[in-house]
C-alpha cells in the first residue's frame, strides 16, 4: 500500500459485544489519531516537503550550496569596517591679498550657494582665511562619489564669470574612504639623515606604487633635495644686483626648447635650442648682469647649496618599553623618520594587498633599501582586518559546534545531524548572497553572520522536532509522518519567520553615517532568515526522514504492539509537567490570572525605571579596543616650528616610560597618516608651524590589561600637565568604533556677528571647560598672534620709479622663497626645485629685510626701507559657516564622569541656559535643526549627540514600521484584528531583561542593543505565534478551552526553550566584542526574561479573550 493514502480513514471498532483487546484499543486510538492528522489538506509547506523528500536533486542542492559558499569566502574582500560611501569634495579657493572678510563675502558665499543647489547635498562648511578659503561639501551617504565630483565641477565652472579679478581657478579634491591608507611604514636609521630618509622613501615609493591595487601613496616626512640659492644683502648691493633681477635671470638661463628641423644632404636634423641647469655649478654660473665692465654671477651675490630644503616639517620615530613586540631592539629609540603611507584602490581586499607589499619590501631589503636603513610598519589594516574576520569566522565555527552539541545533548544525536547540515548549508548561501549584495567580510557583516547562527537553526529545530516527536507517535509509516509534520509547524514557521524579517529589514533604511555602517546586519539576518525557512522545508526533512525512517521495519510499516505515546505529548518530559502545574490555576483563578499580569507591568515598569533613574546608561556605540590612538597638539598662532617640534617632542618623551606602547611618531608641522576619523576631520590638511600629531601604538589587546579608552585616558591625564606647561593645547583622539564626527561634544554657536559669536562661545568654553567629564576642550578661534603690515608710500614709489609689485615680490623672494624653476636631473625622483631666498639671519628682522633694494626707474637701488612703512596689526580671524550661516564651534569630549554625551549635555544645560547674548536675552538651545532666525544668537548641539538622535529617531521610526508589519502580516493570517494585539503584546517585554542587565554588567545601551531588541520582537512574536496557533489546532480537534490552552503550551514549550538556548548559545560569542556586546546582552537577558514571561502571558491572554468573546467566534472548531 503507498504511503501517501491512508489505509483507513474509520477508527476500528470492537466486534459485537466482545471486550477489545488491548491491541485493538490500541489501534482504534492510533487510527484516530491517522484521522485527525490527515483530515486537514496538505500545505504549501508539506507539498514543498513531499517535493524534496524523495528528489535526487536534494543532496546536489546540498553540496552546491556549501561549493557557493566557499566560494563566496574567497573572493570576498576582507576589511576591519564596512565601507562607507560618504563623498566628501573639498574645493580649494585661492584669492591672494584678499582679506577672510573679503574672501568671505566676495568668493565663498557666492560659491556657497551655488553649490548647496546640488541635489543630494547634506552639508557645507567653509573656512574663509587672508588670501584662501575652504569648502566642504558633503553629500548623503550613498552617492556617487564620481557623479557628485562631476555636478560640483560644474556648478563652479558656471560661476566662474561672476568671480572677483585675481581670484585663482578653484582647486576640485573628492575624498573617499578608499583615501584612507590602510598601511603605513616609517623608514628610519640610526645614522641616517632625514634627507637619505627621504631619497629612500621616494625609491620605495615608486616600487609600490606598481602595486596594480594600490591607489596612491604619501611621503610624510624628511627633507627633499633642493639646489638653495640663500642671498647676501650686502653682496647684493655690492654688485648693484636686486633679487627681482637674480629670479628673472634666473628663469631666463633654464630655458630649452625644440626649435624644429633642417634638411642638410637630404637629411633630417632635428634642433634644441637652450640648456637646462642640471647643478649647483650650473646655478652658479648664470649670469645677473655686467658691473664695473664684468659679468656679475649668482655665485657673486648668493651661496648656492645642492642638499636639504630648510626644514618645513619634522618626523621622528620613538620606542616604548614593549618595542620588542614590533621588532625593535630596545625602547628609548627617538631618531629621524619618514613615513611611507599607502591608499588601496576601491574592492581591494587589503589583507592581501598588504602581504603582497610586505613581501616588496622584503626583497628590496640590502638591494634598493641600504642595510643600515630600516622598515617599520606602523599601520597595518590589513592585519587587524585579518585578525577580526578569522576572529568572526572561528565564533562562527564555535556556535555552528555549540548549537549541533546542544541539539545533541537536548534531543538526540540524529537532530544534530540535521541541525549540522542545515547551519552550514543556510551560512553558505548567506555568505553568497553577501557578496553579490555587494558587501566585503567585515566585523559587521560576519557579526551579521555569528548573530544569525540561533536564528536560522530555529526553523530547522522547529519542524526536526515536530517530526521526532511525530515519529515517536508512530501513527503512519515515515512518509506520511514526515509530510504531515513539517505542514502541521509549516504556517506558523512561514508566518514566524517573515515577522523576524519584518523585525529585522525596517533597520536597513535607517539613515545617515550609521546607515551603511549597520545595513549588513538587518540585510544578511534577512537572507539568513529566508534561507533558514527554505533549507527547512526541503534539506531538513529530507535528512530526519533517512535518519528517522529506521526506527521503521519497512516504509508501510505502523507498529502495533508498542503502546502509543500520548497523541501531544503533554506526558513527554518534566518540563511540560512542571508548566501544567505553574499554570491551571493561571487559567482556573481570575484573581491569579490578574495578579500575575499586573506583576509583568510592575516588572516592566521598573526596568524602564532603570533608564531615567541612570542606573542604564545610553550611548551610540560603546567603545573599542584599538591598538593605536593619536594626540593632537595645536601650539597657539605665532609659535615657531622649532618651538612645536620642542614641544612635540617632549610630550612623546613621556610614552617611553609607558609600558604598553611599542612605538610612537612624532610628526611636527604636518600630519600623521590619517583614519577614516581624519579624514572626516580633515586632519590630512593640518600643516604649518603650530601643529603636530603624535602617533601611538600598543601592543596587541591581548598582551594588556586596559582596553584602549582606559589607556586614552592614562595617557590625557599623563600628558595634559606637560602641555598646559608648554602653553600648547592637547587632544586624545581614539579611533570611534562607528561613524567619526568632529567631536563628541559640539557646540555650534549661531549669530549675526563675529565678534558676538566669539563672545557666546567663549562663555560656552568656559562652562565645558568647568564641567567634569569633559575634557580637550577647544574652540575654533584662533590666538591673537602678532602680524606686520608692510605699506608702500604710493607717493615715494613712483617718484623714484617704483612700483608696488616690486616691493611685494621683492619681499616674498626674499621672506617666503621663490622657485625659479628646476634643476633638471633625470635621475632624481622627487623634482628638484631651484629655491631663492634671503640668508636665513637676514631675514629674521624686518628692519633687516626691509634693506633690500629694488631698481628704480633710473637703474640706481633704492632701499625698500625708503618707500614703505610698518604698521602693527593682530592677525585675522578665520571665518566659518555650515550650509550658508556663520557658526563658531566650541568642541569637547568625554571621560571618566560620562562617557556619553547625552549626560554631559543635561549636566551643563543649566549652566548654558543662564548664558546672556549680546542683545541681552538667554541663549536659546537646540538640538535637531538648524537655526531658522539668522538675526538672533542661538546654540545648537552637534557631534556624536546628534547622530545619536538621528540613529535612535530612525530606529524609533522602523520600529514602528516593524509593528505596523507584523501586525498585517498577523492579521492576514489569523483573520482576527484583536489575536495579533495579544501576540504582540509581549514585545516590551523584552525589555525587563534588557534593561536591567545592561545596567548590572555595565555595559552601553547602545544602537546594537536597539538591533537585539529589535530581532527579540520576532521572536518573541514568533513564540506567540507558535502558542496561539497551537491552541487553534487543538480548539479545532475538540478540545476544551481549558484543556486546548495548557496542552498547548506544554506541548510547544520544549521546541520553543530549544530555539531560544540555540539563540542564547549563537549571541554568546558576541560578548566578548565591545561593538556588539550590547546586542549580545540584549539578545540573551531578553529571551531568557522575556521567554518565561511569554510562555505565561499568552496563554493567559488568549484564553481571556476567548472565554470573553466565545472562542466558537474566534476559531473554526469542527
Amino acid at each position: 500500500m503507498s504511503d501517501e493514502t491512508p489505509r483507513d480513514q474509520t477508527p476500528h471498532a470492537p466486534h459485537g459485544g466482545q471486550r477489545p483487546s488491548p491491541q485493538e484499543l490500541e489501534q482504534a486510538r492510533r487510527d484516530a489519531l491517522r484521522l485527525k492528522m490527515t483530515r486537514r489538506k496538505l500545505g504549501l509547506s508539506g507539498r514543498i516537503g513531499r517535493a524534496f523528500l524523495e528528489s535526487k536533486l536534494t543532496p546536489l542542492i546540498i553540496v552546491a550550496s556549501l561549493l557557493l559558499g566557499a566560494f563566496a569566502i574567497m573572493v570576498t574582500p576582507s576589511e576591519e569596517e564596512p565601507q562607507i560611501k560618504v563623498p566628501m569634495i573639498d574645493v580649494m579657493v585661492g584669492y591672494p591679498g584678499a582679506t577672510a572678510e573679503e574672501l568671505e563675502h566676495r568668493v565663498i558665499t557666492p560659491l556657497e550657494k551655488l553649490l548647496y543647489e546640488i541635489e543630494n547635498v547634506e552639508y557645507i562648511y567653509s573656512i574663509s582665511q587672508p588670501s584662501g578659503g575652504l569648502i566642504v561639501v558633503r553629500f548623503l551617504v550613498g552617492t556617487d562619489p564620481d557623479e557628485a565630483a562631476v555636478r560640483v565641477h560644474t556648478k563652479i565652472a558656471s560661476a566662474m564669470d561672476q568671480m572677483p579679478v585675481g581670484m585663482m581657478p578653484p582647486i576640485v579634491k573628492p575624498r573617499t574612504i578608499d583615501d584612507v591608507p590602510v598601511v603605513a611604514y616609517t623608514v628610519w636609521g640610526e645614522r641616517a639623515s632625514p634627507t637619505q630618509l627621504r631619497r629612500v622613501a621616494e625609491e620605495v615609493k615608486v616600487e609600490l606604487t606598481r602595486h596594480p591595487r594600490v591607489a596612491q601613496v604619501w611621503v610624510i616626512g624628511g627633507q627633499r633635495r633642493v639646489i638653495r640659492v640663500d642671498f647676501d644683502r650686502e653682496s647684493l648691493a655690492s654688485f648693484n644686483v636686486s633679487v627681482l633681477q637674480a629670479y628673472q635671470a634666473l628663469r631666463t638661463f633654464n630655458y630649452r626648447l625644440p626649435a624644429g628641423s633642417t634638411a642638410v644632404a637630404n637629411t633630417e636634423i632635428l634642433v634644441d635650442v637652450g640648456q637646462f641647469l642640471r647643478s649647483a655649478e650650473d646655478v652658479g654660473d648664470v649670469v645677473l648682469g655686467v658691473y664695473g665692465g664684468r659679468p656679475v654671477y649668482l655665485k657673486d651675490v648668493a651661496e648656492i647649496t645642492d642638499g636639504p630644503e630648510e626644514p618645513a616639517d619634522y618626523v621622528w620615530l620613538g620606542s616604548g618599553p614593549a618595542a620588542p613586540e614590533k621588532g625593535l631592539e630596545a625602547a628609548g629609540l627617538d631618531l629621524p623618520a619618514v613615513t611611507i603611507a599607502v591608499a588601496k584602490k576601491p574592492g581591494t581586499n587589503a589583507v592581501e594587498m598588504v602581504s603582497d607589499l610586505d613581501r616588496i619590501l622584503d626583497n628590496l631589503q640590502g638591494k634598493l633599501i641600504p642595510s643600515d636603513i630600516h622598515i617599520l610598519k606602523t599601520r597595518d589594516y590589513g592585519f587587524t582586518a585579518k585578525e577580526k574576520s578569522n576572529e568572526l569566522l572561528k565564533h562562527l565555527y564555535s556556535a555552528t559546534l555549540a548549537v549541533i552539541l546542544l541539539m545533541w545533548i537536548t534531543l538526540s544525536r540524529r537532530e544534530a545531524t540535521v541541525v549540522a547540515v542545515v547551519i552550514p548549508v543556510t551560512l553558505a548561501l548567506t555568505l553568497a548572497a553577501s557578496y553579490f549584495f555587494g558587501y566585503t567580510l567585515n566585523r559587521v557583516s560576519l557579526f551579521a553572520l555569528v548573530f544569525s547562527i540561533g536564528i536560522l537553526v530555529d526553523d530547522a529545530i522547529v519542524v526536526v522536532e515536530n517530526i521526532h516527536r511525530h515519529f515517536k507517535m508512530k501513527w503512519a509509516g515515515p512518509k506520511l509522518t514526515t509530510v504531515y509534520a513539517v505542514d502541521e509547524v509549516g504556517n506558523p514557521t512561514i508566518l514566524a519567520t517573515f515577522a523576524i524579517i519584518s523585525a529585522l529589514l525596517p533597520l536597513a533604511f535607517v539613515r545617515g553615517l550609521m546607515g551603511p555602517y549597520m545595513r549588513p546586519i538587518p540585510i544578511n539576518a534577512s537572507a539568513a532568515m529566508l534561507f533558514s525557512l527554505m533549507v527547512a522545508f526541503t534539506i531538513s526533512p529530507w535528512l530526519a526522514y533517512r535518519l528517522f525512517r529506521k526506527e521503521f521495519k519497512t516504509e508501510d510499516d505502523i507498529p502495533g504492539r508498542e503502546p502509543l505515546e500520548d497523541d501531544e505529548g503533554v506526558e513527554e518530559g518534566k518540563v511540560s509537567r512542571v508548566y501544567s502545574f505553574f499554570m491551571q490555576p493561571l487559567i482556573r483563578r481570575r484573581s491569579l490570572r490578574y495578579l500575575f499580569l499586573a506583576g509583568v507591568a510592575g516588572l516592566l515598569a521598573l526596568a524602564m525605571a532603570t533608564v531615567l533613574l541612570g542606573f542604564t546608561t545610553v550611548k551610540m556605540l560603546p567603545h573599542d579596543n584599538k591598538s593605536e590612538l593619536q594626540v593632537v597638539i595645536d601650539a597657539p598662532e605665532g609659535f615657531t616650528l622649532e618651538q612645536t617640534n620642542a614641544a612635540a617632542r617632549e610630550i612623546a618623551g613621556l610614552f617611553r616610560t609607558m609600558p604598553e606602547v611599542t612605538d610612537y611618531q612624532v610628526y611636527a608641522g604636518t600630519s600623521a597618516p590619517f583614519n577614516f576619523n581624519g579624514l572626516v576631520r580633515h586632519y590630512f590638511l593640518r600643516s604649518g608651524s603650530n601643529v603636530a600629531d603624535i602617533q601611538v601604538n600598543f601592543v596587541h589587546k591581548e598582551q594588556r590589561k586596559d582596553k584602549s579608552h582606559d589607556l586614552a585616558k592614562r595617557v590625557r591625564d599623563m600628558v595634559l600637565p606637560v602641555a598646559q606647561e608648554l602653553g600648547v593645547d592637547v587632544k586624545i583622539t581614539e579611533i570611534p568604533p562607528g561613524p567619526p564626527v568632529m567631536s563628541t561634544l559640539v557646540a555650534e554657536i549661531y549669530g549675526p556677528t563675529l565678534d558676538g559669536r566669539l563672545d557666546v562661545a567663549n562663555q560656552v568654553k568656559e562652562v565645558f571647560a568647568t564641567t567634569d567629564g569633559v575634557v580637550d576642550v577647544d574652540w575654533e578661534v584662533e590666538a591673537p598672534g602678532r602680524r606686520l603690515e608692510v605699506v608702500v608710500d604710493r607717493d615715494k614709489a613712483i617718484r623714484v620709479g617704483i612700483t608696488a609689485e616690486q616691493v611685494v615680490r621683492t619681499l616674498r623672494v626674499a621672506l617666503d622663497g621663490a622657485d625659479a624653476g628646476l634643476a633638471h636631473m633625470p635621475t632624481s625622483r622627487e623634482p628638484v626645485p631651484i629655491r631663492m631666498r634671503l640668508d636665513r639671519g637676514q631675514r629674521s628682522h624686518i628692519e633687516e629685510l626691509l634693506q633690500l633694494s629694488v631698481h628704480g626707474s633710473q637703474g640706481r637701488l633704492v632701499p625698500l626701507s625708503e618707500v614703505v612703512s610698518v604698521v602693527d596689526e593682530r592677525r585675522e580671524r578665520y571665518r566659518y559657516h555650515k550650509n550658508l550661516q556663520p557658526v563658531t564651534y566650541v568642541y569637547g569630549e568625554v571621560a571618566g564622569v560620562f562617557e556619553a554625551p547625552v549626560y554631559a549635555i543635561l549636566e551643563m544645560g543649566k549652566e548654558l541656559e543662564e548664558i546672556v547674548t549680546p542683545d541681552g536675552e538667554p541663549l536659546e538651545i537646540i538640538a535637531t535643526t538648524l537655526p531658522e532666525d539668522t538675526t538672533r544668537y542661538i546654540m545648537k548641539w552637534d557631534g556624536e549627540w546628534h547622530i545619536t538622535y538621528e540613529v535612535f529617531r530612525d530606529m524609533g521610526i522602523a520600529f514602528a514600521v516593524v509593528m505596523v508589519l507584523i501586525y498585517v502580516l498577523m492579521v492576514g493570517w489569523f483573520k482576527s484584528f484583536i489575536t495579533p494585539i495579544i501576540i504582540m503584546v509581549p514585545i516590551p517585554l523584552t525589555l525587563v531583561g534588557i534593561l536591567p542587565a545592561h545596567g548590572i554588567f555595565g555595559i552601553f545601551f547602545t544602537a546594537t542593543s536597539m538591533i537585539g531588541f529589535f530581532a527579540l520582537a520576532g521572536f518573541i512574536v514568533r513564540n506567540s505565534i507558535l502558542l496561539v496557533d497551537f491552541i487553534n489546532l487543538e480548539l479545532q480537534s475538540g478540545e476544551p478551552l481549558e484543556d486546548a490552552v495548557v496542552k498547548a503550551g506544554a506541548v510547544r514549550l520544549v521546541p520553543i526553550f530549544l530555539t531560544q538556548l540555540s539563540t542564547i548559545v549563537g549571541a554568546s560569542f558576541m560578548l566578548s566584542d565591545p561593538i556588539f556586546q550590547g546586542l549580545a546582552l540584549a539578545m540573551i537577558s531578553g529571551i531568557i526574561v522575556s521567554t518565561a514571561l511569554t510562555v505565561g502571558v499568552i496563554p493567559v491572554l488568549y484564553y481571556m479573550y476567548l472565554k470573553t468573546v466565545g472562542a466558537e467566534n474566534v476559531v473554526e472548531i469542527d
